[in-house]
């Protein structure tokens, strides 16, 4: 019996720790819809339009246009970036398109995609043509000479690399939308930054210092809705205390079944 209370105790206990790491383990939660969805893009890194995660962004160009955008990941997000565009009428293109989406870090370094089709060709008569590129996991920390994904602004750059000069300047549409999977404390790392990269990108249209009415710069203003966590949480935690739990248990059972039954009651004391 008291075997069986020491187990119900610990398997109770074991049902409460793992509650936060299922928690954990969620998908990223939506923005709230009280902010309206840009609709214009930025044409370099310094005004790129900035985007929430899980919602879609949209704006107009022409064909040759950078379109930037930027968006927050924390640590232990794997975020996916998904682009549509919308091609101008068959009738006025001369042949096909190449189209490419690109993600850089907040130190402006190209990331690498894991999967997605990042660049892709359109045939004349298509309507649309789609994009994706999903990043590594967002590191805590990394080595200086690493390229590793780290807690900050990203940017999108979607632009076409290929086309005819006599279609340039031709009207088109873009769809943006970013979303991240949490991936826990598998990806965790020993280490954080000390403030995460967020640099002056965006740019405000108060006026500046001086009283003139031009633009100034002025930081993201957008962060991960829980705030820059910076790798000080993991669920790698509560799995490391599921892990002592289990060897405890262990000791516990190997000790009921191997000290036996006791002294036999025909035995004397004394013998």
């Amino acid at each position: 019996m008291r075997v069986r209370r020491v187990l119900s105790t610990a398997l109770l206990l074991l049902g409460i720790a793992a509650a936060p790491a299922a928690a954990d383990s969620s998908p990223s939660a939506s923005p709230s819809g009280d902010s309206a969805a840009p609709t214009q893009a930025g044409t370099s890194f310094r005004t790129a339009t900035e985007i929430e995660q899980g919602r879609q962004a949209t704006a107009s160009g022409s064909t040759g246009d950078y379109l930037y955008w930027s968006f927050p990941a924390d640590a232990g997000q794997r975020p996916t970036v998904k682009a549509t565009v919308k091609l101008p009428e068959a009738s006025t293109r001369h042949a096909g398109q190449t189209w490419q989406l690109d993600v850089y870090d907040g130190l402006r370094r190209r990331q690498a995609c894991q999967y997605g089709a990042q660049t892709r060709t359109a045939a004349q008569d298509a309507a649309s043509v789609d994009l994706a590129c999903t990043l590594r996991t967002v590191r805590s920390w990394s080595e200086t000479w690493a390229n590793d994904p780290l807690p900050g602004t990203y940017y999108v750059r979607l632009t076409v690399t290929g086309l005819q000069a006599s279609d340039l300047g031709l009207p088109v549409g873009a769809e943006v939308k970013v979303d991240s999977k949490d991936i826990g404390g598998s990806a965790a790392v020993d280490g954080s930054l000390a403030k995460p990269l967020v640099p002056g990108i965006a740019t405000s249209a108060g006026k500046s210092d001086s009283g003139s009415g031009s633009p100034t710069a002025a930081l993201s203003s957008i962060e991960p809705d829980d705030g820059w966590s910076s790798g000080w949480w993991s669920d790698r935690w509560v799995w490391t205390a599921i892990g002592g739990i289990l060897a405890a248990l262990a000791g516990i059972g190997g000790y009921a079944l191997t000290r036996g039954s006791g002294r036999p009651s025909r035995v004397p004391p004394g013998a």
